[in-house]
């Protein structure tokens, strides 16, 4: 009777708290983008997420756009957490490696909690990872468990370092978890071998593989931290390896490939010969902005910076935005030009306010000053009925494809102009010469942001970027004015002629500038400066290094002092 008893009160509990689910999953070897689509939907649905390594929640945060936790001011509640809950299965509280047994204990921990885990694991779980242990503590605790594959280094990491692992001439490759019990004798063949936690015992493995019989001219590669912005690689041979990896500070994580494939990385090598490959570039935007121009300097190998700089928010005083927003449904304007993608967002806010769509348009022309801002202009309905030519989208080149007021063919000579409150006076200007009144009218404020964190802006004064890209001339001054002058080896990329002019009057000498007023062209722009000056360090026989590496011994002055 008790024993039926106890059953029935176990059966309760497991009705009222059922048990959890736990997804071992591979984080693959460090770029985030070669996660697995299923392992982005787990992490999206997890109550708990489990870390292995300590970038894993900035990386998690990152795939699913969820802020950094700030820390409350004093006397302030702390705002309500967002996403997952992180706990750290790497370390322990005092501060020393978590065992597998330690670890296995947290997950099953969380799971009979109820909640959804996600155990993320570097790499592969069941590749050089404690997943089958704790998968078997699942097992015997009852818990639900699935494994979700992730991108291993074994063949990742080679990959990026532009080393195939297999040809049709060399068609067997052995990994090897390296320790001191490895028969190296079993190896003395043509083999491919891919060295797990290898780097630190190299020179001896290399002695041991010669001894065995491997020639000592065998090529070898070792690559840190691969697949990640930070990857460096050092080729060498088998007689030569312990004193240049030792000369280039390799150290894990880091993979070794043994074998001729190794000689293909000369013209294979494709991650570190990107043109930006490695280079801190700071990217001072507006926090609307920033994502796009910060996803093309990835693809060039960049790692951007986003430093807010300009804060856009509603005009002062709404009153002259709501009356040319009245004027324009009432048949007030011929003409409504838009300078900005802001100005698109800001007018489309007032008539989200007013209850109008894209139909209180009808009858009006519509200008863009470029592609851009025409493109803001499509996703709203509406398709502009002038843009200038491409190799003049700005104010100046708008003026040149503006049709003058002819009274006969324009029963309305007012122009409608809604811009940021400091934007200059030249298109009104011409427009009044062309024979057009306009309502300059103050559709959004751009105002300056707070300053960077200290550590941000000791890195722009003392040259720890490689490039700064200014898409405005609004972002040169007010990223001079929040956190000073960028080093003089910092490289300066600017979008156009009038964002240049005003660098160079702050003391800066522009290296680049794009030829269109584009993100596309700017960023290609400063990749074609990337290149050169790979190139030509390449054929100078250098080192290929980055601009911050490098301290000019003079302040750099610009072309007009």
């Amino acid at each position: 009777m008790t024993r039926a008893k106890t059953t029935e009160q176990k059966a309760e509990h497991t009705s009222a708290t059922p048990l959890g689910w736990v997804s071992f999953v591979g984080s693959g070897p460090g770029d985030p983008e070669l996660l697995t689509v299923r392992a982005i939907d787990l992490l999206k649905r997890a109550d708990v997420v489990v870390t292995e390594a300590p970038e894993h929640p900035a990386m998690v945060r990152g795939v699913l756009g969820i802020p950094e936790p700030v820390e409350p001011a004093e006397g302030e509640e702390a705002p309500e957490p967002i996403g997952p809950e992180f706990i750290d299965g790497g370390f322990g509280v005092d501060g020393q490696p978590l065992a597998n047994a330690a670890r296995a204990k947290a997950v099953v921990k969380q799971a009979k909690l109820g909640k959804r885990v996600v155990r993320l694991m570097t790499g592969d779980p069941f590749l050089y990872a404690s997943g089958p242990e704790e998968a078997q503590s699942c097992a015997k605790a009852g818990i639900g468990f699935e494994i979700v594959p992730g991108v291993s280094s074994v063949s990742a990491v080679p990959a990026y370092a532009g080393i195939p692992l297999t040809t049709k001439d060399h068609q067997e490759v052995a990994v090897v978890t390296c320790n001191e019990k490895v028969d190296w004798s079993q190896y003395a063949d043509n083999r491919t071998l891919v060295l797990l936690s290898g780097v630190g015992m190299i020179g001896d493995i290399a002695k041991e593989l010669v001894a065995a019989g491997r020639s000592a001219k065998t090529p070898v590669a070792i690559t840190r931290v691969g697949t990640t912005t930070e990857q460096s690689t050092v080729e060498s041979t088998l007689e030569n390896i312990a004193v240049d990896a030792r000369a280039a500070r390799m150290a894990p994580p880091a993979i070794v490939v043994i074998g001729k494939v190794v000689n293909l990385r000369e013209t294979l090598s494709w991650f570190e010969t990107k043109p930006l490959f490695g280079w801190r570039v700071l990217v001072p935007r507006t926090k609307e902005q920033a994502p796009a121009l910060s996803l093309k300097l990835k693809g060039f190998g960049a790692v951007p910076e986003e430093v807010p700089t300009i804060s856009v928010e509603p005009p002062r005083n709404p009153q002259q935005m709501d009356k040319a927003v009245r004027g324009l449904v009432e048949g007030r304007y011929n003409w409504i030009a838009f300078t900005s993608i802001n100005a698109v967002r800001a007018v489309r806010e007032k008539f989200d306010e007013y209850g109008l769509d894209c139909r209180a348009f009808s009858g009006l022309k519509i200008a863009a000053v470029g592609e851009k801002t025409g493109q803001a202009l499509e996703a709203w309905g509406l398709r502009p009925d002038l843009v200038p030519h491409t190799d003049n989208q700005s104010a100046a080149g708008l003026l040149e494809v503006w049709p003058e007021y002819d009274a006969d063919l324009d029963p309305i000579n007012r122009v409608f102009l809604p811009r940021a409150d400091i934007a200059t006076e030249n298109l009104i200007a011409g427009l009044v010469d062309l024979g057009w009144e306009c309502d300059d009218v103050t559709a959004y404020r751009t105002v300056r942001a707070a300053p960077p964190p200290a550590p941000t802006r000791d890195a722009i004064k003392t040259g720890k970027f490689d490039a700064v890209v200014f898409t405005s001339s609004s972002t040169v001054r007010n990223l001079v004015g929040i956190a000073g002058k960028p080093h003089t080896s910092t490289v300066i990329a600017t979008i156009g002629p009038a964002t240049a002019k005003t660098a160079e009057e702050h003391g800066l000498r522009v290296d680049v500038m794009s030829p269109e007023p584009s993100i596309e062209a700017l960023t290609e722009a400063l990749a074609d400066f990337g290149a050169a000056r790979r190139a030509s360090l390449v054929e100078q026989g250098l080192p290929v290094t980055k601009p911050s590496d490098r301290r000019p011994a003079s302040r750099r002055r610009s072309r007009t002092s």
